[in-house]
Protein backbone atom coordinates (compact mmCIF):
# COMPACT_ATOMS: atom_id res chain seq x y z
CA UNK A 1 0.00 0.00 0.00
CA UNK A 2 2.98 2.28 0.90
CA UNK A 3 4.38 1.59 -2.59
CA UNK A 4 1.11 2.34 -4.39
CA UNK A 5 0.96 6.00 -2.34
CA UNK A 6 4.58 6.89 -3.22
CA UNK A 7 3.35 5.91 -7.23
CA UNK A 8 0.19 7.73 -6.65
CA UNK A 9 2.17 10.73 -5.35
CA UNK A 10 4.85 10.58 -8.08
CA UNK A 11 2.41 10.54 -10.55
CA UNK A 12 0.57 13.98 -9.06
CA UNK A 13 3.87 15.83 -9.16
CA UNK A 14 4.11 15.29 -12.63
CA UNK A 15 1.20 16.07 -13.29
CA UNK A 16 1.66 19.24 -11.95
CA UNK A 17 4.42 20.11 -13.63
CA UNK A 18 2.91 19.19 -16.57
CA UNK A 19 -0.10 21.54 -15.70
CA UNK A 20 2.70 24.18 -14.98
CA UNK A 21 4.89 24.44 -17.57
CA UNK A 22 1.64 24.64 -19.96
CA UNK A 23 0.60 28.00 -17.60
CA UNK A 24 3.67 29.30 -18.03
CA UNK A 25 3.71 28.82 -21.93
CA UNK A 26 0.33 30.22 -22.25
CA UNK A 27 1.17 33.36 -19.88
CA UNK A 28 4.61 34.09 -21.87
CA UNK A 29 2.59 34.01 -24.82
CA UNK A 30 0.20 36.34 -23.81
CA UNK A 31 2.59 38.96 -22.92
CA UNK A 32 4.20 38.38 -26.35
CA UNK A 33 1.28 38.86 -28.22
CA UNK A 34 0.59 42.60 -26.27
CA UNK A 35 3.76 43.64 -27.06
CA UNK A 36 3.37 42.30 -30.78
CA UNK A 37 0.03 42.81 -31.11
CA UNK A 38 -0.38 39.59 -32.67
CA UNK A 39 -3.94 39.23 -32.71
CA UNK A 40 -3.45 35.23 -33.88
CA UNK A 41 -0.89 34.33 -31.02
CA UNK A 42 -3.49 36.18 -29.00
CA UNK A 43 -6.12 33.89 -30.04
CA UNK A 44 -3.96 30.41 -29.66
CA UNK A 45 -4.11 31.42 -26.10
CA UNK A 46 -7.22 31.84 -25.95
CA UNK A 47 -8.33 28.94 -27.68
CA UNK A 48 -6.39 26.79 -25.68
CA UNK A 49 -7.92 27.72 -22.38
CA UNK A 50 -9.81 24.41 -22.74
CA UNK A 51 -6.57 22.44 -22.01
CA UNK A 52 -5.69 23.98 -18.81
CA UNK A 53 -9.37 23.66 -17.95
CA UNK A 54 -9.46 20.01 -18.25
CA UNK A 55 -5.88 19.48 -16.90
CA UNK A 56 -7.17 21.31 -13.91
CA UNK A 57 -10.09 19.19 -13.32
CA UNK A 58 -8.08 15.74 -14.28
CA UNK A 59 -6.06 16.73 -11.34
CA UNK A 60 -7.99 17.71 -8.83
CA UNK A 61 -9.95 14.44 -9.72
CA UNK A 62 -7.09 12.46 -8.81
CA UNK A 63 -6.03 14.24 -5.97
CA UNK A 64 -8.86 13.29 -4.52
CA UNK A 65 -8.84 10.40 -5.63
CA UNK A 66 -5.65 9.98 -3.66
CA UNK A 67 -7.26 11.16 -0.75
CA UNK A 68 -9.83 8.74 -0.60
CA UNK A 69 -8.48 5.46 -1.52
CA UNK A 70 -5.25 5.84 0.74
CA UNK A 71 -5.98 8.26 3.57
CA UNK A 72 -2.62 9.89 3.55
CA UNK A 73 -1.11 11.05 6.65
CA UNK A 74 1.87 13.93 7.26
CA UNK A 75 3.92 14.65 4.55
CA UNK A 76 2.12 12.96 2.33
CA UNK A 77 -0.87 14.57 3.15
CA UNK A 78 0.32 18.20 3.05
CA UNK A 79 1.61 17.40 -0.61
CA UNK A 80 -1.83 15.86 -1.45
CA UNK A 81 -3.78 18.81 -0.20
CA UNK A 82 -1.06 21.55 -1.57
CA UNK A 83 -0.97 20.50 -4.72
CA UNK A 84 -5.64 20.44 -4.46
CA UNK A 85 -4.38 24.60 -3.59
CA UNK A 86 -1.72 24.71 -6.45
CA UNK A 87 -3.52 23.60 -9.00
CA UNK A 88 -6.42 25.63 -8.57
CA UNK A 89 -3.88 28.93 -8.47
CA UNK A 90 -2.52 27.64 -11.60
CA UNK A 91 -5.98 27.32 -13.24
CA UNK A 92 -6.76 31.60 -12.33
CA UNK A 93 -3.42 32.11 -13.70
CA UNK A 94 -4.04 30.57 -17.18
CA UNK A 95 -7.87 32.65 -16.87
CA UNK A 96 -5.51 36.12 -16.61
CA UNK A 97 -3.61 35.23 -19.42
CA UNK A 98 -6.65 34.34 -21.71
CA UNK A 99 -7.88 37.84 -20.47
CA UNK A 100 -4.57 39.34 -21.05
CA UNK A 101 -4.93 37.99 -24.44
CA UNK A 102 -8.40 39.25 -25.42
CA UNK A 103 -7.20 42.73 -24.21
CA UNK A 104 -4.09 41.92 -26.92
CA UNK A 105 -6.27 41.17 -29.68
CA UNK A 106 -8.24 44.42 -28.96
CA UNK A 107 -5.03 46.35 -29.44
CA UNK A 108 -4.09 44.65 -32.45
CA UNK A 109 -7.58 45.53 -33.90
CA UNK A 110 -7.61 49.41 -32.79
CA UNK A 111 -4.98 51.79 -34.25
CA UNK A 112 -0.82 51.80 -32.74
CA UNK A 113 -0.62 53.72 -30.20
CA UNK A 114 3.36 54.34 -28.24
CA UNK A 115 1.73 52.78 -24.63
CA UNK A 116 2.90 55.42 -21.94
CA UNK A 117 4.61 52.94 -19.96
CA UNK A 118 6.86 49.45 -19.93
CA UNK A 119 4.13 46.75 -20.14
CA UNK A 120 7.04 44.53 -20.93
CA UNK A 121 8.64 45.18 -17.45
CA UNK A 122 5.30 44.10 -15.70
CA UNK A 123 4.32 41.29 -18.28
CA UNK A 124 8.36 39.77 -17.72
CA UNK A 125 8.45 40.43 -13.88
CA UNK A 126 4.66 37.99 -12.92
CA UNK A 127 6.41 36.02 -15.34
CA UNK A 128 9.59 35.47 -13.30
CA UNK A 129 7.60 35.60 -10.11
CA UNK A 130 5.23 32.50 -11.07
CA UNK A 131 8.30 30.83 -12.80
CA UNK A 132 10.23 30.88 -9.37
CA UNK A 133 7.45 29.96 -7.24
CA UNK A 134 7.43 26.82 -9.54
CA UNK A 135 11.21 26.57 -9.11
CA UNK A 136 10.66 26.35 -5.29
CA UNK A 137 8.58 24.02 -5.70
CA UNK A 138 9.92 21.52 -7.92
CA UNK A 139 13.05 21.81 -5.32
CA UNK A 140 11.12 22.08 -2.48
CA UNK A 141 12.87 25.18 -1.44
CA UNK A 142 11.76 27.69 0.79
CA UNK A 143 14.36 30.07 1.17
CA UNK A 144 12.99 30.80 -2.71
CA UNK A 145 9.78 30.96 -1.77
CA UNK A 146 10.28 33.51 0.50
CA UNK A 147 11.86 35.62 -2.18
CA UNK A 148 8.70 35.35 -4.05
CA UNK A 149 6.97 36.31 -1.21
CA UNK A 150 9.43 39.81 -0.79
CA UNK A 151 8.81 40.45 -4.72
CA UNK A 152 5.42 40.52 -3.94
CA UNK A 153 5.15 43.97 -2.95
CA UNK A 154 7.44 45.68 -5.89
CA UNK A 155 4.98 43.78 -8.17
CA UNK A 156 2.08 45.43 -6.39
CA UNK A 157 3.97 48.93 -6.60
CA UNK A 158 4.60 48.37 -10.36
CA UNK A 159 0.63 47.78 -10.98
CA UNK A 160 -0.27 51.05 -8.82
CA UNK A 161 2.91 53.35 -10.55
CA UNK A 162 1.45 52.09 -14.10
CA UNK A 163 -1.96 52.43 -13.43
CA UNK A 164 -1.71 56.29 -12.39
CA UNK A 165 0.58 56.66 -15.57
CA UNK A 166 -2.40 55.30 -17.82
CA UNK A 167 -5.24 57.05 -16.03
CA UNK A 168 -3.42 60.55 -16.71
CA UNK A 169 -2.59 59.83 -19.97
CA UNK A 170 -6.34 58.70 -20.46
CA UNK A 171 -6.70 62.49 -19.50
CA UNK A 172 -4.36 63.74 -21.44
CA UNK A 173 -5.01 61.94 -24.75
CA UNK A 174 -9.27 60.81 -24.50
CA UNK A 175 -8.68 60.04 -27.68
CA UNK A 176 -6.43 56.79 -27.27
CA UNK A 177 -8.81 55.86 -23.84
CA UNK A 178 -9.69 52.50 -25.55
CA UNK A 179 -6.47 51.08 -25.78
CA UNK A 180 -5.40 52.93 -22.71
CA UNK A 181 -8.11 50.76 -21.16
CA UNK A 182 -6.89 47.40 -22.54
CA UNK A 183 -3.26 48.38 -21.21
CA UNK A 184 -4.88 48.89 -17.67
CA UNK A 185 -6.81 45.64 -17.96
CA UNK A 186 -3.64 43.87 -19.01
CA UNK A 187 -1.68 45.63 -15.96
CA UNK A 188 -4.51 44.65 -13.60
CA UNK A 189 -4.34 40.48 -14.78
CA UNK A 190 -0.59 40.79 -14.39
CA UNK A 191 -0.98 41.71 -10.81
CA UNK A 192 -3.15 38.96 -10.10
CA UNK A 193 -0.81 36.34 -11.55
CA UNK A 194 1.82 37.65 -9.22
CA UNK A 195 -0.98 37.36 -6.03
CA UNK A 196 -1.39 33.98 -7.34
CA UNK A 197 2.69 33.25 -7.75
CA UNK A 198 2.59 34.12 -4.19
CA UNK A 199 0.14 31.66 -3.07
CA UNK A 200 1.75 29.10 -4.37
CA UNK A 201 4.83 29.90 -2.80
CA UNK A 202 3.36 30.11 0.43
CA UNK A 203 1.94 26.87 -0.22
CA UNK A 204 5.77 25.72 -0.93
CA UNK A 205 6.61 26.73 2.83
CA UNK A 206 3.92 24.97 3.97
CA UNK A 207 4.87 21.93 2.30
CA UNK A 208 8.39 21.88 3.08
CA UNK A 209 8.44 23.66 6.53
CA UNK A 210 4.24 22.80 8.07
CA UNK A 211 4.28 26.26 8.42
CA UNK A 212 1.20 28.79 7.16
CA UNK A 213 2.79 31.38 6.05
CA UNK A 214 -0.33 33.51 5.44
CA UNK A 215 0.82 36.47 7.43
CA UNK A 216 4.00 38.33 5.90
CA UNK A 217 5.82 38.71 9.44
CA UNK A 218 5.46 34.41 9.39
CA UNK A 219 5.90 34.34 5.94
CA UNK A 220 9.56 36.32 6.34
CA UNK A 221 11.51 33.85 8.03
CA UNK A 222 11.30 30.25 8.76
CA UNK A 223 9.65 29.55 11.92
CA UNK A 224 11.76 29.40 15.29
CA UNK A 225 12.42 26.04 16.93
CA UNK A 226 9.50 25.44 19.89
CA UNK A 227 6.87 28.17 17.70
CA UNK A 228 3.93 26.40 17.24
CA UNK A 229 0.57 29.12 17.41
CA UNK A 230 0.01 31.59 15.12
CA UNK A 231 0.03 35.27 15.96
CA UNK A 232 -3.99 36.74 15.55
CA UNK A 233 -4.50 37.67 11.91
CA UNK A 234 -3.83 41.52 10.85
CA UNK A 235 -3.20 41.14 7.48
CA UNK A 236 -4.64 39.15 4.40
CA UNK A 237 -2.38 37.42 2.13
CA UNK A 238 -3.54 37.92 -1.62
CA UNK A 239 -5.36 33.98 -1.39
CA UNK A 240 -7.81 35.71 1.43
CA UNK A 241 -8.59 38.22 -0.64
CA UNK A 242 -9.38 36.17 -3.37
CA UNK A 243 -12.00 34.42 -2.02
CA UNK A 244 -13.46 37.28 -0.61
CA UNK A 245 -13.45 39.22 -3.98
CA UNK A 246 -13.82 36.62 -6.85
CA UNK A 247 -11.52 37.58 -10.14
CA UNK A 248 -13.48 39.75 -12.35
CA UNK A 249 -13.13 38.93 -16.26
CA UNK A 250 -13.12 41.03 -18.99
CA UNK A 251 -13.60 40.42 -22.68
Amino acid sequence: MATLLTHEIERLKKDLLALSALVEERLYAAARAVEARDRELAQQVIDGDDDIDRAEVELEEACLKVLALHQPVAGDLRFVVMALKIDNDLERVGDMAVNIAKRARHLAKRPAITAPLDIHAMTDKVWRQLKKSLDAFVRSDPSAAREVLREDESTDDLYKSGRRVLIATMREHPESVDALVDYLWVLRSCERIGDHATNIAEDVIYLVEGAIARHKKLAAEPPEIGAGESPPETQTSPRQAHEKTPDSGCG
